[in-house]
């Protein structure tokens, strides 16, 4: 048993290699989640939280796709309600501060949300001077 030093060692090694990322997210962690401003008052969102938590950004997808690829304007809920697609006139509607819930979230999840590359402040706030593009058809 004269190489008991180095299996000891090599077993340590490994030891470091494998369990080496949970501790450097235990060291680095994020914390807890941001605190995010709350959507406007009285009204709910196309799914509920736990769905949107979950699934906003593949609802999104099919949204854009849908509406570029295929022309529809009208998205049907889980529960039946229809909304018109669109992430300026449904979205933000509610949540009126991208800075203060969207992109505080992707931040902390550290997610590139690229959604501003076209939908743009600027458009959002004429847009909603002309009258919106509205919730329900």
């Amino acid at each position: 048993m004269h190489d008991t030093g180095k299996v000891l060692l090599g077993l340590a090694v490994f030891a470091g290699v494998v369990t080496g990322p949970v501790w450097y997210g235990l060291g680095h962690g994020r914390g807890a989640p941001p605190e995010l401003a709350k959507p406007v008052e009285g009204t709910r969102c196309v799914e509920p939280t736990p769905i949107m938590r979950a699934q906003h950004m593949e609802i999104l997808n099919r949204w854009r796709d849908a509406v570029v690829r295929r022309g529809e304007t009208v998205y049907v809920a889980g529960d039946g309600q229809r909304y018109r697609i669109s992430l300026t006139g449904t979205c933000l509607r509610c949540h009126v501060e991208p800075a203060k819930f969207c992109i505080k979230c992707h931040e902390y999840a550290g997610v590139q949300a690229f959604c501003w590359d076209c939908h743009q402040e600027k458009r959002r706030v004429v847009t909603a001077a002309r009258g919106g593009m509205g919730g329900q058809p």
